[in-house]
C-alpha cells in the first residue's frame, strides 16, 4: 500500500498575510536589508536576499550587475565559458548554493556536504513541467519558483525563506539573456527551463533518449530594463512589511499570520496586472 500523507499542504494562492497593528510612518522606514554567516564557506553577505535563478535567461553576469546595485544577487548559469568565469569571479567571489530538494532530511544533507545556501522546490517554476511529466512535487511557500508576483515574494518570506529565487518574474528584460523578437509588431524575449528541449538541444545536442523534457518554452513580453521590475517587487515587499509591523525584514516571518483564502483577488478587471 502506498503511503499517503493527508496533511494539506499551502502554496501561494491559498494564503494571505493578515494586516496587524504598526508604529511604521512610511514603508522607507523599512529595512530590507539582512546579514548572514553561512556555515561552511564562513563567508558573511549583506544585502536584500532575493536572488536571480542560474538559468540562461535570467542568471546573466548582465543581471547579476545590476541586482549588486540593489544590494540582492545572482546564481550565474554554468553555460560561460572558463575565461568569463575567471573574470567574474576574480571582482565577485561566492558562496555555494546546492539543491533543488524539498524535505527536511535533504536540506541537512546538503547542508552536511557543503552548501551554504539550500534550493527549495520541486516543480513550482514557471517553465517547468516536472510535476506534469513526472507526478513529483510539493507545495511550497518558501521559494526557488513559484513566485508570481511581489506579494508571492512577501509571503515566501513571512513563510521563513533566508532567501527567495526569482526566474520568471525577472526574465524578459535587457539583462536577461537572448535576443529580442519581434512578431506582429510587439517584442519578445525567449524564456526557457534548464531541463526543457530548448536548452538540451542548445547544449547539449537533443534530449537523450533515457530521459524527458520537464520544461517549456515561452515567449515574454519585453520589458526593457530590469530596474523597473526590482524597484517594484522592493516596493512590495516594503509595504508587506508596513502592513505587518514588521520595521526589518528579519522580524516579518515572527510578525506573518497566514489566512487561508478561497480567492485572493477581486478579479472583474481580469486583465490588470
Amino acid at each position: 500500500m502506498p503511503h499517503i500523507d493527508y496533511d494539506v499542504k499551502l502554496d501561494f494562492k491559498d494564503v494571505l498575510l493578515r494586516p496587524k497593528r504598526s508604529t511604521l510612518r512610511s514603508r522607507v522606514e523599512v529595512d530590507l536589508n539582512r546579514t548572514f554567516k553561512f556555515r561552511n564557506s564562513k563567508a558573511t553577505y549583506t544585502g536584500v536576499p532575493i536572488i536571480a535563478a542560474n538559468m540562461d535567461t535570467v542568471g546573466t553576469f548582465e543581471m547579476a550587475e545590476v541586482l549588486a546595485k540593489n544590494s540582492m544577487f545572482t546564481t550565474i548559469h554554468k553555460h560561460y565559458s572558463v575565461e568569463q568565469w575567471k573574470e567574474f569571479y576574480a571582482r565577485k567571489p561566492g558562496i555555494f548554493e546546492a539543491g533543488n530538494v524539498v524535505t527536511g532530511e535533504m536540506v541537512e544533507e546538503l547542508l552536511l556536504s557543503g552548501a551554504d545556501i539550500i534550493k527549495v522546490g520541486i516543480g513550482p517554476g514557471s517553465v517547468c513541467t516536472t510535476r506534469k511529466k513526472t507526478g513529483v512535487g510539493y507545495p511550497q511557500l518558501s521559494a526557488d519558483g513559484g513566485c508570481t508576483c511581489p506579494g508571492d515574494v512577501s509571503k515566501a518570506f513571512g513563510a521563513g525563506a533566508d532567501f527567495v529565487m526569482l526566474g520568471g518574474m525577472l526574465a524578459g528584460h535587457d539583462e536577461s539573456g537572448g535576443e529580442v523578437i519581434e512578431k506582429d509588431g510587439k517584442k519578445y524575449k525567449m524564456f526557457y527551463g534548464m531541463s526543457s528541449a530548448t536548452a538540451m538541444e542548445k547544449y547539449h545536442g537533443g534530449v537523450a533518449e533515457y530521459r524527458a523534457s520537464e520544461g517549456k518554452t515561452v515567449q515574454v513580453p519585453y520589458r526593457g530594463d530590469v530596474q523597473a521590475t526590482v524597484l517594484d517587487i522592493l516596493g512590495g515587499l516594503r509595504s508587506a512589511c508596513t502592513y505587518t509591523g514588521a520595521g526589518r525584514l528579519k522580524e516579518l516571518t515572527r510578525r506573518t499570520t497566514f489566512i487561508r483564502v478561497t480567492q485572493q483577488l477581486n478579479e472583474v478587471f481580469c486583465k490588470e496586472p
